[in-house]
């Protein structure tokens, strides 16, 4: 048989599969059915849009225009070649928090569906979908018609299956061009397991994933060329297997690897005994520009009570000490080592005008602490099926306070974002292994591979694709402008 993924991005609570990311979905997929003998081919919708919206050609942007980051993705294959002797196509797509991506657009149902339709194939559709999908914030999840798929299909695995054939979906790398971050799964469901919006533990209980195989599927992708990684799919790293003794042979074992970045953290176990032990082996073995990225959501009590949260104030607030402690000294590529990221969501149970003015004086005392922050991001919460806050409000609050959310963003971004990324990136500081990424008019647009990079606007259309270091000299609300420097 001839199975071919088409790969149109995830992004959840619990992992990133949106380029430079690649998920776990089509990766553990390849895998699988390249074990049992299939022959198996890797495309992204940014390939079925060349091919359906574009007639196959990449256009280059006018001085004037911006990259086109709908077929920015694509990868060795000629999609219509490939469909033609496909048998089985598997559709991938599913985001739970949508974020802004600065080089890939997520595919949605609505936009799939007309794309497919004359495909003659038998099609099957997997992945966070099954559990709702919104490539917005701030409503429910989308609803499509979906009786063109012979099967809507949960290929979730037990770990023991999964790690029969995980290091085997390396092998997708030969069919993509460009670098990739490979997200790697240490964990899945969630140790607490309630927050009111989170589909982690509607997908799965608790398990750790053991720390040997997840070595043992970083070995495979090092050993293809892959030298970026984050232990990113799972809710919190420091409740991982042994994480201190994974990240000690990860780097035995592979030692050129360019950036060791994580993901998630429950503040809780920051501050737990042993936490501290962790947090100074993350700094020791990980690369800068590291974040612990806590799930805070809001900083009202009342909020945080009424949304069954797992971090109060109190404890968040110590959490952050705990890693600036360790991860604030600047590393080699210009961004301190290790250091906190906040989540906060608006449109959760209970939100008054109250919240904002308790979230502004939390995110103040850090200020005032001098305790640095790498990112916040905010965002409205997106509605998905079975989870507590659909059963229990929906999008009430949502309805309520939009009026209020940009006035709220706003204040955020002027007050606390613009100073914190003058404390952590200082005019004057390099930035090193920054690659140029897309255009926009005549500004090329760089980030640095790792977690959360940030964006760095170079004035000049640099050549793309291309790994430079850049002098710092200005700032906007969540990004910096750069010179390249020699």
């Amino acid at each position: 048989m001839h199975y071919t993924i088409l790969d149109c991005y995830t992004d959840e609570a619990s992992g990133l599969g949106v380029p430079p990311y690649l998920g776990t979905y089509p990766r553990y997929l390849y895998g699988k059915l390249t074990l049992e003998g299939h022959k198996v081919t890797y495309i992204t919708i940014d390939d079925l849009r060349l091919w359906k919206k574009y007639g196959g050609v990449k256009k280059e942007p006018s001085v004037k225009e911006k990259t086109n980051i709908l077929v920015y993705n694509t990868t060795v294959n000629n999609v219509p070649d490939v469909l033609a002797h496909t048998d089985v196509l598997i559709v991938i797509i599913g985001v739970h928090v949508p974020g802004k991506y600065l080089t890939a657009l997520p595919g949605t149902l609505r936009e799939i569906l007309p794309l497919l339709r004359d495909i003659p194939v038998k099609k099957i559709l997997t992945g966070p979908v099954l559990f709702g999908t919104q490539l917005e914030g701030g409503k429910f999840a989308e609803q499509q018609n979906l009786d063109m798929f012979e099967e809507v299909k949960d290929y979730t695995a037990s770990f023991e299956e999964l790690d029969r054939y995980a290091a085997a979906g390396a092998e997708i790398l030969t069919q993509i061009p460009d670098r990739r971050m490979i997200e790697i799964e240490t964990s899945r469901g969630c140790k607490v397991g309630k927050c009111s919006f989170c589909t982690e533990p509607i997908k799965s209980r608790f398990i750790n994933r053991k720390m040997e195989d997840v070595v043992k599927e970083v070995k495979a992708y090092y050993a293809h060329g892959a030298r970026y990684f984050r232990l990113g799919k799972q809710a919190d790293f420091y409740a991982s297997d042994h994480p201190i003794e994974m990240l000690t042979e990860i780097r035995r074992h592979c030692p050129a690897i360019d950036v060791l970045h994580i993901d998630n953290v429950n503040p809780n176990s920051v501050i737990a005994p042993g936490g501290e032990d962790i947090t100074k082996a993350i700094v020791e073995h990980c690369t800068p520009g590291n974040i612990a990225a806590f799930g805070i959501e809001s900083f009202d009590p009342d909020v945080v009570k009424a949304n069954l949260l797992n971090t109060s104030p109190a404890v968040a607030m110590k959490a952050i000490r705990i890693v600036n402690k360790y991860g604030a000294e600047r590393g080699a590529n210009g961004l301190p080592k290790f250091l906190p990221g906040i989540n906060i969501i608006f449109g959760l149970l209970n939100e008054t005008k109250e919240t904002q003015r308790k979230n502004m004086a939390a995110l103040q005392q850090i200020m005032d602490e001098y305790l640095l922050l790498r990112r916040i991001n905010i965002r409205q919460v997106a509605v998905l099926p079975d989870t507590f806050l659909e059963q229990h409000g929906g999008n009430k609050y949502l309805r309520k306070n939009k009026h209020l959310y940009w006035k709220w963003r706003n204040e955020i971004r002027q007050t606390i974002d613009s100073p914190m990324l003058e404390r952590i990136l200082p005019k004057g500081t390099i930035m090193n292994d920054v690659w140029t990424e897309m255009y926009d008019g005549k500004t090329t647009f760089c980030r640095q591979m790792g977690t959360y990079p940030l964006v760095i606007g170079v004035k000049g259309r640099l050549p793309l694709q291309k790994k430079i270091s850049v002098c710092v000299k200005d700032y906007m609300l969540r990004s910096v402008v750069g010179e390249a420097v020699e």
